[in-house]
């Protein structure tokens, strides 16, 4: 063998062969379709497997760090749109490819991202009517979100300005396409429920394609309106068009212009049903004043005849026929004292005058201390009397006995005194202090 011959290691060789596959710019960066085979899933969460066509296979590796990203999950037999760069495995020699990206080939990766989203959140838990909020009936104020110059606010004004003109419409401008759309509509999100100013939100935009409506299938967007404590109806795109914020919502409109519907009441409708309460209250109201005009006056006028003021009166009556007595008696008593004095007078004119003047003086200042003293007792003895005859009708006031819990129960007009006199299903009155019960008889138990 010749020794002039300078013989490489495997290793340099190796080396060698991965500086130039590595250090290629056209392997740096390659776009590669094929089919998976031989697919491994690490515990890890790196991906083995081979990429083949009809004559050829390579084999492939992707890091865990890169299938996070994956919107679909991949198998055997999938034919796929790879993004990667040509490696060199030294200990074996081998060569690979490392890919960064991958998506179907043949379907649409942003519908496979949103089935696999739509269905994560599914079982999460997150589209459970069991958790969704009532819409309020009749909003104060109405926030939306959405982009400021766009037509969806225009129709959403127009609608609730029609409809109900007594709410308050907050907006929450936000971009509603583009890379930092959903970030956007999170952000504004959550600002409304801090700010606490509306009662319900609407989200959403006009329609489009579905990558315009796409940030509305985005994670961020679902997760934001799944903890809002607002209720939120989402209005994305035209009536076909379904996106993960419609089931995420509390509520889905078909169009922007049908949410700001279903956010308010109709104000014809509202007037109307405001019209047919009023006239049923005043027929209501009306029938209870002639129910209660007409038991007021059956009230009167059994209290007229059974009335204590009556009573009270009559007493009046009498005491005053008393004064009148006792002051007509004092009179006559007086003349007939000042007649015996004039006869007692000339009588004594023709005896001592002074002497009999004095005696008869000193008897006249007794009888006038009598009969006063006399007077004070009568009229004393006739108050007490008038006193006692008063508080024996205050005792007998129906009012007062049924002020203390007595009742008075009558059937047919007439004073129930004897368990006999009604019979089952009799209906009676019963009479308290402040009112009526009318009932009837189920059950008859004597003493």
């Amino acid at each position: 063998m010749d020794q002039t011959k300078q013989y490489l290691s495997v290793t340099a060789l190796t080396k060698y062969i991965k500086y130039k596959l590595e250090g290629d710019t056209h392997l740096k960066q390659i776009y590669l379709k094929g089919e998976i085979s031989n697919l491994t899933k690490h515990s890890r969460g790196h991906y083995y497997f081979s990429l083949k066509d009809e004559n050829a296979q390579i084999k492939a590796i992707m890091f865990s760090s890169a299938t996070k990203s994956l919107a679909f999950d991949p198998k055997d037999g999938d034919k796929v749109l790879a993004y990667g760069a040509i490696s060199v495995y030294e200990p074996s020699g081998s060569y690979s490819i490392q890919i960064y990206q991958m998506e179907p080939d043949g379907i649409g990766a942003l519908y496979l991202a949103y089935e696999k989203l739509k269905e994560e959140l599914e079982e999460k838990g997150y589209f459970s009517q069991t958790r969704k909020k009532p819409i309020p009936k009749y909003p104060s104020a109405i926030g939306v979100i959405t982009s400021p110059t766009g037509a969806a606010i225009r129709d959403i004004i127009h609608t609730i300005e029609r409809r109900y003109p007594l709410t308050k419409l907050i907006l929450y401008p936000a971009l509603v396409q583009g890379d930092t759309a959903k970030e956007s509509i999170r952000d504004q999100i959550n600002k409304a429920n801090q700010d606490s100013l509306v009662d319900v939100l609407i989200v959403g935009r006009g329609g489009g394609s579905i990558e315009d409506l796409w940030a509305f299938n985005e994670r961020v967007v679902a997760e934001a309106i799944y903890a809002s404590k607002i209720p939120i109806i989402s209005a994305v795109g035209h009536e076909t068009d379904f996106t993960i914020s419609d089931f995420v919502s509390d509520l889905r409109a078909p169009t922007p212009t049908a949410a700001a519907e279903l956010a308010t009441p109709d104000k014809n409708t509202l007037m109307h049903t405001v019209e047919t309460t009023k006239e049923t209250l005043d027929s209501r109201i009306s029938t209870i004043f002639k129910d209660k005009e007409l038991a007021l006056t059956y009230l009167d006028q059994r209290l007229d005849q059974k009335s204590p003021f009556e009573k009270l009166k009559e007493a009046f009556k009498r005491y005053e026929k008393i004064i009148y007595d006792l002051n007509r008696n004092y009179q006559l008593v007086w003349l007939d004292k000042n007649q015996q004095y004039t006869k007692q007078d000339e009588y004594l004119s023709k005896v001592d005058l002074n002497r009999m003047i004095q005696d008869k003086t000193d008897q006249l200042s007794d009888l006038s201390l009598k009969l006063d003293k006399t007077y004070l007792d009568v009229v004393s003895l006739k108050t007490q009397s008038l006193n006692l005859l008063i508080k024996a009708l205050e005792h007998q006031n129906p009012l007062k006995l049924m002020a203390q819990g007595y009742t008075v129960t009558e059937f047919e007009g007439k004073k129930l005194t004897k368990i006999e006199e009604v019979k089952l299903d009799d209906t009676i009155s019963t009479r308290l202090s402040d009112g009526r019960i009318i009932s009837k008889v189920i059950k008859k138990e004597c003493l």
